[in-house]
């Protein structure tokens, strides 16, 4: 399998820039937290509304990114704090390279909404996928895309070798998959619908639950700052979840929805069919068993050892357990 750019050397960029985070210490008047655009999320309605500032007592400063691998970059090199919906793949390519980070919500879940779609002139479906083997594929490596992709290609018995593989963040390969550069794309978001414009899926979301492949976000942190910061990191929680339940209750939809189409750079109709496809879990549920509570770290082990066999990362850790922390998020549980 050959890579334009390779996910090898973006995980020794993390490696070394891991050694340069720096603990941010109370009594700071500003942070900087990471989040996507064209990814409609209740907690805009709250960015946008200065809640987090209020909440926190600091200046929040956001900056987009298009791709968790990226988020993980500034995370290490201190210029982000905190993440707003992380892929889990790239949470677990730099904790596998020794980014001592840490999850702490479970932002979204979102089967529907990350997937890679064939150019509608190939007419290859589920039942013809093994005609894929020589084709060219954009995908964002180390990304849930990227995860997403692997598991489907081992599902359908595609031999990695066999693909040209080309590191694309999803707007470039939106764009790549509709002039015809290349046979298939995967991303998600606005970029993956307008991949649809131009091709067609393998497996739905239900049917990729079915073989295990989850797809859902974290809003992540250095250990390090979460550490020094562990009532401002609450806070923050605080808000999303507030925002989260306004919007999971129906309440919030209508007044929500135009602020956050306009955040996220969507319009109103394409933001409302977005979030139909997202699920974000109550505190409750993200510290239950289901998510955080038990299977989180089990399912980021599984992440790692199949990037590993893929030859995407050197090693994984024994356990991820020690990359989640859920005593912020426990402390709004217990208000």
């Amino acid at each position: 399998m050959k890579f334009t750019k390779t996910l090898m050397s973006a995980v020794a960029g993390v490696a070394l820039m891991a050694g340069t985070t720096q603990a941010f210490a109370d009594g700071h008047e500003e942070i900087t937290v990471a989040y996507f655009l064209e990814w409609p999320m209740p907690f805009q309605f709250a960015k946008v509304n200065g809640t987090y500032d209020e909440a926190m007592g600091v200046k929040v400063n956001w900056v987009s990114f298009d791709a968790g691998t990226a988020m993980s970059a500034a995370m290490a090199s201190g210029d982000v704090q905190i993440s707003v919906s992380q892929g889990v793949p790239p949470f677990v390519v730099a904790a596998s390279a020794g980014q001592d980070l840490q999850i702490l919500d479970v932002a979204v879940s979102y089967a529907e909404n990350d997937n890679c779609v064939v150019s509608s002139g190939l007419e290859i479906d589920k039942d013809s996928a093994d005609e894929l083997a020589g084709k060219k594929v954009a995908v964002p490596l180390g990304t849930a895309a990227h995860y997403g992709f692997l598991r489907q290609m081992d599902h359908f018995g595609v031999d990695l070798a066999s693909l040209e593989v080309v590191d694309m963040a999803p707007a470039e390969g939106a764009a790549a998959l509709a002039q015809g550069q290349v046979d298939m794309s995967c991303g998600w978001g606005g970029a993956l619908r307008r991949m649809k414009e131009h091709g067609n899926v393998l497996l739905t979301g239900a049917e990729k639950e079915e073989l295990g492949i989850l797809v859902f976000d974290v809003t992540s942190a250095p250990a390090s700052f979460v550490a020094e910061n562990p009532e401002l990191v609450a806070k923050f929680l605080e808000v999303t979840a507030a925002a989260n339940a306004s919007w999971n209750d129906g309440s919030g939809v209508e007044e929500m929805l135009p602020v956050i189409a306009q955040d996220a750079g969507m319009d109103e109709d394409a933001t409302r069919e977005t979030m139909a496809t997202f699920v974000f879990p109550s505190v409750e549920d993200q510290l239950s068993e289901r998510w955080l509570g038990g299977a989180a770290p089990a399912f980021m082990k599984g992440v790692a050892d199949v990037f590993v066999e893929s030859g995407s990362i050197d090693g994984a850790l024994d356990s991820y357990t020690g990359n989640v922390n859920t005593g912020p998020l426990a402390t709004i549980s217990a208000q």
